[in-house]
């Protein structure tokens, strides 16, 4: 090999783990369109959460009970939504708390609302749950029960990433909470509504109920992290003028608070 090859080569080498380090990156340095943070501002959910339950312990046994309650609502009108919450992508998240919020959350209705929401959702759903993820592993029901879920369009990929604790579950229970603090005449909803997102996975065979559990511990842990960011809080305080305007011109559904 001449010179000229050799630089050649050592030049491709170079870019290719140049390329291979971006990749790894994942967090608002490489998409800042889903995150507010970097990976290492998070708290760590593997050091924050307990292990997965054992095989055989009680916390096992209602993982159990609570996989085979979820199958039984599958074939309800329960189960329908328990599949419509599998998908979170695109607006998906502004979709489904829209009628807990009492306002339609888009891009034409409420901008800086809904970019609020898009903007925190790998925060919450990814950089909450990823150290315990990937440590953990944890097969998920689906795959240990080898049986379908309620959405089976979705089961090739989710079989190839850990199952505790649940993405899912954290970016509804951490949307529930933020927008719970920009409308809080209807509190009660919205968090239901969140609860009720950690909920579906069970329904659907995605979680067991420890992975949804664990995974509304680490949303609030993002969700006080993010209340630490600036860019974060500048565009909380955008979402509340623009709540406060909506409502003022009487285009929200609001609730009377308990008095």
């Amino acid at each position: 090999m001449n010179v000229k090859n050799i630089f050649v080569s050592v030049a491709l080498s170079f870019v290719a783990i140049s390329s291979f380090g971006q990749t790894k990156i994942k967090d608002v340095r490489t998409n800042p369109d889903l995150y507010f943070l970097r990976a290492d501002e998070v708290a760590n959910s593997l050091k924050l959460l307990p292990a997965p339950p054992q095989q055989g312990s009680i916390l096992w046994l209602n993982d159990e009970a609570q996989y085979q309650w979820g199958k039984l609502q599958r074939d309800t009108p329960r189960g329908d939504q328990a599949a419509a919450d599998a998908r979170v992508g695109g607006d998906g998240v502004p979709n489904a708390f829209s009628e807990a919020f009492g306002v339609k959350i888009s891009k034409e209705t409420t901008p800086e609302i809904y970019k609020l929401v898009i903007n925190m959702r790998e925060d919450a759903g990814d950089l909450a749950t990823r150290a315990a993820k990937n440590y953990y592993m944890r097969k998920r029901p689906f795959a240990y029960y080898n049986e379908m879920t309620c959405n089976p369009e979705q089961q090739k990929e989710l079989s190839t990433n850990g199952s505790y604790p649940s993405g899912h579950t954290s970016i509804g229970w951490a949307t529930a909470l933020v927008l719970a603090e920009i409308n809080t005449s209807r509190q009660d909803d919205i968090l239901k509504r969140g609860y009720e997102m950690g909920q579906s996975r069970v329904i659907c065979g995605y979680h067991f109920q420890s992975d949804v559990d664990a995974a509304r511990l680490v949303a609030a842990a993002v969700v006080a992290r993010l209340h630490a960011n600036a860019n974060f809080m500048k565009q909380l305080e955008k979402a509340k003028k623009e709540f406060a305007k909506l409502v003022k011109d009487g285009k929200v559904n609001l609730q009377e608070e308990t008095k």
